[in-house]
């Protein structure tokens, strides 16, 4: 048992250039021995010998030939220790057996050894055992002490081209090999129980950081046997995007020199037709659940599109063909009813009518995006009750705050009437199928359409042209505070109106709404017994739903038992209103003569 105050003796022997060779394995046996007492393990000891261990490593290592001995020596070793010893040399890819006894493959590892030209084959014979989302640290991570470099220390050597070739081979064949057997993983219908579907896992962000390191070579890339189609989808997916984020980035630096608005495209045309193999997706044509597949696969296309709009011109065959192919292939205009919980529905039928206005040609499914919008619901215009505090701020900066078309948009309740002036600037769009559902739109959707001046002029006068009933309104719900409550002869009248309009079944409006009859002093049980129970019992004033309850249930154990067993109702359960509540807790006339 050694002494735990000689461990910093220890520590001097095995990093003095006197001590003999006979001496190296009681040093080594000295210090990788863990600390006990008389009581058995010493951990603050064991602390202090793993400090003197780290401090001595390089000198042992340098020292120490024998395989068992640098064995005993490279398990105590953390990663980041061993990486630094491998790239000054230390640590060879002859040690790399005994590290991977006790750990597994990391990308510092490759990189460190890389660093000398004799283990650079070694080296690159060990990515296949890194995981696959590791793999292309070997390459970020070449330099780990690039923020902490002091100044004049030695520049770090370029990463070997023939890593950098292994590395961005590794990177890209899992996407190359997904899109020849497009098929999900092994359990992936237990993880994604909505939709079923898999097909647009085409992210290939390690592939995608390796690409955008070498631009120079994206044109030889594209033309690759094996490789060629991941790299034609990557390109068509990332490049502009990452440009534009790049050039956001310099744009928001302010040591940075001054840059065109308008940075130029990072695909040249030359590349652009390149890619067009890969455009449409064709790897996904014979995809199961078609309905899901070529709703997304529409949208996947619509995005590139909409990064790369030159394609319009290129491939324009091309892309109304494949358009084409996908709504019939998918059923994509078959319209289905709206299901319970089905919160993405609106979002897919927008989606589409915007996918279709940027790519299609056919009249008839332009028209049928067009009904589409047309039976979407509303929206639910609210003005919430005035806010001292947000009165404040917003009089001088915004004092048309509270117009019809600010509220669409600070909902985003004006996407529909969006999705429509998209189709209405299609061309190819029939005129009376934009016509039919100018007719139907909100109040408040027309005034979105008179304050915007985009749009075809053809639009904005069919638009104008909607005639609006006498009696109607701009359509939009306006909350009124206490004050002006008061003013009217019915306070309670209107609050009914507010409970009674269609913009309190919808979700981003409701809540304002039950909030708003809550808290007014104008409110009666019967207006509160309209409104669901968790909004009264829970989120808007509790105290007022106090009274009620102390007043109702009063000194019956029943009552109280029955409103403890009745409030477990969970989030996603069904609303029950606040009436239904306190009905609740009144047994039946049959439950009452049997208890």
């Amino acid at each position: 048992m050694v002494n735990a105050r000689t461990y910093p003796l220890w520590r001097d022997l095995a990093m003095s250039e006197d001590l003999p060779k006979e001496a190296l394995k009681t040093v080594i046996g000295a210090l990788c021995a863990p600390a006990t007492n008389r009581d058995g393990f010493d951990a603050k000891a064991d602390r202090w010998r793993e400090e003197a261990l780290k401090a001595a490593l390089p000198a042992l290592l340098a020292r120490t030939p024998a395989k068992r001995l640098r064995g005993q020596l490279l398990v105590h070793a953390d990663e980041k220790t061993l990486a630094a010893l491998a790239a000054d040399g230390t640590v060879t890819t002859a040690d790399v057996p005994a590290i991977l006894r006790h750990r597994r493959v990391w990308a510092g590892l490759i990189s460190a050894l890389a660093r000398h030209p004799d283990q650079l084959e070694a080296a690159i014979a060990l990515l296949p055992r890194l995981p696959e989302h590791e793999v292309e640290h070997v390459v970020r991570d070449w330099d780990p002490d690039r923020y902490t470099r002091t100044k004049g220390a030695a520049p770090v050597p370029p990463v070997p081209p023939e890593l950098f070739d292994a590395v961005l081979e590794a990177c890209l064949t899992p996407l190359a090999a997904y899109l020849l057997h497009p098929e999900p993983e092994e359990g992936w219908e237990a993880v994604s129980a909505f939709s079923k579907d898999w097909s647009l896992e085409l992210g290939g962000r390690a592939g995608w950081a390796m690409l955008a390191r070498c631009p120079q070579r994206w044109p030889q890339l594209t033309a690759h046997p094996v490789l060629g189609a991941a790299v034609q989808h990557l390109l068509l997916d990332q490049a502009e995007t990452q440009t534009l984020e790049d050039a956001q980035l310099r744009a928001a630096d302010p040591d940075s020199e001054e840059l065109p608005a308008d940075p130029a495209p990072a695909l040249s045309e030359e590349l652009l037709l390149a890619c067009l193999p890969a455009l449409c997706l064709p790897e996904l044509a014979d995809l199961p659940n078609p309905q899901v597949t070529a709703r997304r696969t529409l949208h996947h296309l619509a995005h590139r599109v909409h990064n790369n709009p030159r394609l319009t011109a290129l491939a324009t065959d091309q892309l109304h063909t494949a358009t084409n192919a996908l709504v019939t292939c998918g059923q994509l205009l078959t319209w289905s009813d709206k299901q319970e919980g089905d919160h993405e529905f609106d979002s897919r039928v927008l989606r589409l009518a915007e996918d279709l206005a940027l790519l299609s040609a056919n009249p008839d499914h332009l028209a049928g995006a067009c009904a589409h919008l047309a039976q979407l619901d509303p929206p639910a215009v609210v003005s919430p009750t005035p806010s001292r505090t947000l009165i404040r701020v917003l009089d001088n900066a915004d004092p048309d705050h509270d117009r019809p078309a600010r509220l669409l948009e600070r909902h985003s309740e004006h996407r529909r009437v969006q999705a429509l002036a998209t189709l209405a600037a299609n061309p190819h769009t029939p005129h009376t199928a934009v016509a039919d559902v100018l007719n139907g739109l909100h109040p408040a959707e027309l005034a979105w359409i008179a304050e915007k001046t985009g749009g075809p002029d053809w639009f904005l006068a069919a638009a104008a042209a909607v005639p609006a009933p006498e009696d109607e309104d701009d359509g939009v719900l306006r909350l009124l505070d206490d004050a002006e409550l008061g003013k009217h002869p019915d306070p309670a009248a209107v609050l009914q109106t507010w409970l009674d309009s269609p913009a309190t079944g919808e979700y981003l409006s409701r809540s304002e709404v039950y909030r708003a009859v809550v808290k007014s002093r104008y409110h009666t049980l019967e207006h509160l017994r309209q409104i669901p129970a968790d909004e009264v019992l829970a989120r808007h004033e509790p105290e007022v739903a106090l009274t009620i309850l102390l007043d109702h249930c009063g000194r019956s154990t029943r009552r109280w038992e029955a409103l403890a067993a009745a409030m477990t109702f969970g989030y996603d359960d069904e609303k029950i209103t606040f009436g239904q509540l306190l009905d609740s807790l009144d047994p039946t006339p049959a439950e009452a003569q049997t208890s």
